[in-house]
């Protein structure tokens, strides 16, 4: 298999690792990629970036109130 961040993962397709990315382990080599954007396009000024590692996926949320949800114009 193949080590990633101390835990062995079996070869073949791994569709989510415990911190968010997709894998192909071979013999050779690992290869990840993530599955989460992070967002660039909100309102810096009142609102907060949090990664939710439940969902594998930013979260942005008010400074002022964590709870509620700012709106997302663009992510990467």
């Amino acid at each position: 298999g193949c080590i990633l961040d101390g835990k062995l993962y079996p070869f073949g397709e791994i569709a989510r690792t415990d911190n968010c990315f997709r894998c192909s382990c071979s013999r050779d080599q690992m290869r990840c990629c993530s599955l989460f954007h992070t967002p660039t396009g909100y309102d810096k000024e009142n609102c907060k970036v949090i990664f939710n590692k439940k969902s594998c996926d930013y979260d942005v949320v008010q400074k002022s109130d964590p709870s509620k949800e700012c709106v997302v114009y663009s992510r990467v």
